[in-house]
């Protein structure tokens, strides 16, 4: 009982933080979800966090990479419509050698030079860009913060109901546990949202006008630049190998899209 009762708690807790959560519906796919944070607050602490990064880094000003990516930034932010209500969107360019991009909640762009080479064409860079903005959209990182909420909280009830066993045993115990935790549904739970943000970033990116299918081609060249990967079960992102799959078995309706954007 002294092991089974701050389960039952800690169980009641979870199921309390869940149930409280508000609801969202992904703007794209109709999947529902829990988040921690209203949009205010998300938007709130992506614009701090946007703010502390560009005051670290090397700002590019102007230029032709400002004026491309700004371009591009533009256009998806349009083409996300109804899915971005009240998003702020702002975009930087940070000089840096990192193969990188992100949006942080709330709308807050930035691209790093570093990932310039790799897009090749414009709507390389859409395909990135696309995928990031729709992390911001479908409020993937709220929903990051509930699920570690609700382990940490399972986590502790696990350490107190084990609070009598031998140290080294509890050690083991609830190293296993999270081991567990981590490849069966964090892990899983973070390749989920890559997915996610592979399917709307391609549609937004043909709204806007871009054509999907180049999307492959700079995940064929990310496969080609970026070396090994680790064994996708121990990874937050999906091999290249099943993005580029995943891509190509949604094509047809993003291509449908570009079409219809497309036509006069």
């Amino acid at each position: 009982m002294l092991r089974v009762l701050p389960l039952a708690v800690v169980g009641l807790i979870i199921l309390f933080k869940f149930f409280g959560a508000e609801k969202v519906v992904n703007p794209v796919t109709g999947k529902k979800h829990r988040v921690a944070l209203s949009s205010r607050d998300e938007a709130t602490l992506g614009l701090q966090s946007f703010q502390q990064i560009l005051t670290q880094s090397e700002v590019v000003k102007s230029g032709p990479e400002v004026e491309q990516v700004t371009r591009v930034a533009r256009r998806l932010a349009a083409a996300t419509g109804s899915d971005s209500t009240n998003y702020e969107w702002a975009v930087s360019v940070i000089r840096s050698p990192l193969a990188n991009a992100f949006c942080l909640p709330g709308g807050k762009i930035a691209v790093y030079t570093g990932i310039l080479p790799l897009t090749k064409t414009e709507a390389g860079l859409a395909a990135v860009m696309g995928h990031e903005m729709a992390h911001a959209t479908a409020r993937h990182a709220s929903q990051r913060l509930l699920r570690q909420d609700l382990y940490q909280t399972a986590m502790m009830g696990a350490a107190i109901s084990l609070g009598d066993m031998d140290p080294q045993q509890r050690r083991a115990v609830l190293g296993a546990l999270g081991a567990g935790a981590q490849f069966g549904i964090i892990l899983p739970f973070s390749r989920d949202h890559e997915s996610e943000a592979d399917e709307m970033g391609l549609l937004y990116m043909a709204r806007a006008g871009y054509d999907p299918r180049e999307s492959i081609r700079f995940w064929e060249r990310m496969a080609q630049a970026g070396g090994d990967q680790p064994p996708e079960f121990m990874s937050t992102h999906p091999s290249h190998g099943s993005r580029i799959e995943r891509l190509q078995r949604i094509m047809p309706r993003a291509v449908s899209e570009y079409e219809k954007a497309a036509r006069p």
